[in-house]
C-alpha cells in the first residue's frame, strides 16, 4: 500500500475527528476522554507542532493521522511527544509504523532532539512492537497508569528515541 503523508489541512477536520473520536470511544490508547467535535478538532489539529494526515494514495482515503507537539517547556522543550491513530480498516497494513517514521523525521526537522511516549499502554503490543522494531528505548512501568473505560487500571511503558 502507497500511504502519502501530509500537514493537516481544515478541510480534513470532518474525517480526521472521526478517526481521533474512534479511538478515544474504545478507550484503549488516548489519555483524553472527551469527543472533539469538527470545530474543536480543527482547533486541535491547528495547534500541533505538526498534524500529518496520511492517505492512501491509491483511492485517497484517510489512512491515519498523527499529532506532534513538544512533551515540555524550556530545559525540556527540545523532547516532543506524538500520538497516532490509525482508520480501523486500514489496522495492520503498516500505517502506523509509516506515520511514526515520518513523525520521527518531521520531529528532527522542527528542532526536537528526543521523541518520548509518555503513556505506551501495555496491551497495545502492536505499538510496542513497532516502537521496538524502531528501535525506542522503554523507560520502565508505571504499575496502572491508564485508566481504561471499564474503570480498570493498566500499565503503561513509556519509550524514547534519539532524533
Amino acid at each position: 500500500m502507497n500511504i502519502t503523508i501530509r500537514e493537516y489541512r481544515k478541510e480534513d477536520a470532518a474525517e480526521a475527528v472521526r478517526i481521533w473520536n474512534g479511538i478515544v470511544e474504545e478507550g484503549r490508547a488516548f489519555p483524553q476522554t472527551e469527543l472533539l467535535t469538527e470545530i474543536t478538532g480543527d482547533e486541535f489539529f491547528s495547534a500541533q507542532s505538526f498534524t500529518g494526515i496520511a492517505r492512501d494514495a491509491g483511492n485517497g482515503e484517510l489512512a491515519g493521522l498523527y499529532i506532534l507537539h513538544p512533551n515540555n517547556v524550556g530545559r525540556c522543550g527540545h523532547i516532543c511527544n506524538a500520538s497516532y491513530a490509525v482508520s480501523p480498516g486500514m489496522r495492520g497494513r503498516h500505517v502506523g509504523e509509516q506515520m511514526v517514521r515520518h513523525c520521527m523525521a518531521k520531529g528532527k526537522e522542527l528542532g526536537f532532539g528526543i521523541l518520548q511516549f509518555n503513556a505506551v499502554v501495555r496491551t497495545n503490543t502492536a505499538a510496542l512492537r513497532l516502537y521496538e522494531k524502531l528501535g525506542f528505548t522503554r523507560l520502565g512501568v508505571i504499575p496502572g497508569g491508564f485508566l481504561l473505560k471499564d474503570g480498570s487500571r493498566e500499565d503503561i511503558i513509556p519509550h524514547y528515541i534519539a532524533l
